[in-house]
């Protein structure tokens, strides 16, 4: 089958060749790799030897693995794919499973036949109310070419007339779940009426099964689905699988939402990586689906109670499946907001910034576990200790487990840690809860080295350094979730930041911090965005630009954590000394101030910098090591 089918045949469909530098007679081809960015063609293809291999990532593979990496195909589906293109028939088991694999083409047959009448009912004067519907929604002419969507008229044997006038059985239009035949032995009738039609198709593309949004809200029935037929099983179905597949192999982010229209809006918003449970809670079945296509989907939860017990139900059945190539993160959409109603009020960018700020599942479990509840006692502590280890008890893995552990324990200490007595405030006035700094309209070039310059004390930048971080997060909130461990380890010396910390710790919903902090912390936010110095910093300014915020606070964080690291060395070496110092003593202490300098060493643009003056910074530390410090001050 191979031999048959050139790799270089199944490759080019993902690729532009470089002919300069490839040689077809040879079977010889080049092209740049489809499996990370670059312009250089260093992706080889040998059709002699069947193989590809990339000299830039290493990628290498057989037709088959190329159709399984590219596609998120399985071994069997790939084969199938290649025997197809190669014009073999895959071989059946036995005359019996021949039987069956016949009987499910015939149905699928049937299925398709369904499809275009209810496409072509989508045109009549009967479905004047329907069109009006899916125009209300967004759906353009090519949207509802895409999704195939059509119409069933309200009538009682509208498509079994179509069908049976076309010659197909009756037993067949029963067995896949068009027509219902009643018990009393009357005639079929029409599963679907009256509803605008939604074709499920499985991951190659084959429809297997309807969905029927009513047009009378009275139908018993908002939503129905076609029943389990041999070609159709709910719990292990996704609706859009097949191009949402093709869509995650590219590299965009899977997202799973709740129904038939949150998809075809994310699909036609640009986030094509997208499915949907059909009408139930997601069944272990699919959450294995769903990870075959993405190893750490995004779950779009409606912004409900309903919607995030919801998400609550799928993490207790995702906890005993968890390793660590597949997890969960959670979207948490605004209040009353599925994400078409999210994409409706503001656009595609909207969705993408709440996508960027998905929290992990281990987030999730925390948010459950003491959401809405008071710990002043010794025993509350020791029941939710009790819950998130039952909870920790249902991840096989080993290790996997024991991170999830120090994370918890991390975000318990955080949490139980008592905060801060909250500030006098005035009353705000309207917008001051916004974080939006504008910056000055004449930034002077020498304002963030004044408070260095006007002070001789090393606390101010440790200051100006946690403003900084604190700044960052309130302008890219996106970036809590992967700089949550560093923001528990940087307990602020200041009360005010010490107190915006905890707030941002514990914040519901980074997207909307705006409603969701404190009114003390929000007082601590305005002030720091408003200190000249914040806000002419790069990483502020320009709200946008994610990468630079991260590489900043990924500075920001060495910086502060290797001044307290010198800090707390210093003083274990002070204690340590005898009457005078010894040369021991001496290299710890030099050592130390190596290792501060070495952290002050820019891994950011000039431009992104805090303009400290290093160089005095420097020479503070090396006169402390020089000076009096080596001798113990005697009483």
């Amino acid at each position: 089958m191979r031999n048959r089918v050139p790799i270089s045949s199944v490759v080019g469909r993902k690729v532009t060749w470089d002919m300069r530098k490839s040689n077809q007679a040879k079977g010889d081809f080049w092209a740049p790799c489809p499996f990370h960015q670059e312009k250089s063609a260093s992706f080889h293809v040998d059709d002699r030897k069947g193989f590809y291999y990339c000299f830039g990532c290493h990628a290498k593979g057989d037709a088959l693995s190329f159709l399984r990496e590219t596609e998120n195909m399985g071994f069997m589906e790939a084969v199938e794919t290649l025997a197809r293109e190669a014009g073999m028939t895959m071989p059946a088991p036995d005359p019996r499973a021949a039987e069956k694999y016949d009987r499910l083409a015939e149905l699928g047959a049937v299925m398709e036949a369904a499809a275009r009448y209810f496409r072509m009912q989508l045109n009549s004067s009967g479905a004047t109310a329907a069109r009006d519907y899916l125009r209300g929604r967004g759906l353009d002419a090519p949207a509802l070419d895409r999704f195939e969507i059509g119409f069933a008229p309200d009538q009682r044997h509208g498509l079994w007339a179509h069908l049976t006038g076309a010659g197909i059985s009756a037993d067949k239009i029963i067995e896949a779940g068009l027509a219902i035949a009643p018990d009393d032995g009357g005639a079929p009738f029409d599963r679907f009426r009256g509803r605008i039609m939604f074709p499920i198709r499985d991951a190659r593309g084959r429809c297997i099964a309807f969905g029927g949004r009513a047009m009378d809200a009275k139908a018993p029935a908002k939503y129905l689905n076609s029943p389990e037929t041999p070609l159709f099983d709910k719990g292990r179905s996704l609706y859009n699988a097949g191009p949402a597949r093709t869509a995650s192999a590219k590299g965009g982010p899977l997202l799973v939402a709740e129904g038939y229209m949150d998809v075809i809006a994310l699909v036609t918003a640009g986030f094509e990586a997208a499915v949907a449970p059909l009408g139930t809670a997601i069944t272990e079945d699919q959450l294995r689906m769903i990870w075959r296509l993405s190893p750490e989907p995004v779950i779009a939860l409606d912004g409900d109670s309903a919607g995030l017990r919801a998400g609550y139900r799928l993490m207790d059945l995702a906890l005993p499946l968890l390793s660590a190539e597949q997890s969960l993160r959670f979207c948490l959409l605004p209040d009353k907001m599925d994400p078409d109603d999210v994409l409706r009020a503001g656009g595609a960018g909207a969705m993408r910034k709440l996508i960027e700020g998905a929290v992990p599942l281990v987030q999730l479990l925390w948010q459950r576990e003491t959401e809405g509840q008071v710990f002043d006692s010794p025993e509350r502590h020791a029941a939710l200790d009790n819950r998130l280890r039952r909870a920790l008890e249902k991840i096989t893995e080993q290790n996997l487990r024991g991170h999830y552990a120090e994370e918890i324990r991390r975000l318990r200490t955080a949490f139980l840690r008592p905060a801060p007595k909250p500030r006098a405030t005035g009353s705000a006035t309207p917008g001051a809860r916004r974080f939006a700094p504008q910056p000055p309209a004449h930034a002077l070039a020498t304002t963030r080295a004044t408070l260095l310059a006007a002070t001789d004390s090393v606390d101010t930048a440790e200051r100006m350094r946690a403003e900084i971080i604190l700044a960052i997060l309130l302008t890219h909130p996106m970036l809590l979730p992967p700089f949550m461990a560093d923001l528990e380890r940087a307990e602020m010396h200041d009360s005010g930041h010490e107190t915006l910390r905890l707030a941002l710790l514990n914040a519901p919903n980074p997207a909307q911090w705006p409603d969701t902090l404190p009114e003390d912390a929000a007082d601590q936010a305005r002030r720091i965005l408003a200190l000249t110095h914040i806000r002419i910093a790069p990483p502020v300014r320009h709200t946008e630009d994610h990468d630079l915020a991260r590489r900043c606070l990924e500075e920001e964080f060495a910086k502060l954590f290797a001044r307290r690291g010198m800090a707390r060395e210093l003083r274990e070496a002070t204690e340590d000394m005898g009457e005078l110092a010894d040369e021991g003593l001496t290299w710890r202490l030099r050592q130390a101030a190596e290792r501060r300098n070495n952290s002050e060493r820019s891994r950011l643009s000039d431009s992104a910098d805090l303009g400290e003056d290093r160089t005095a910074l420097s020479q503070a530390l090396q006169q402390m090591i020089e000076s009096e410090v080596w001798i113990k001050r005697k009483k």
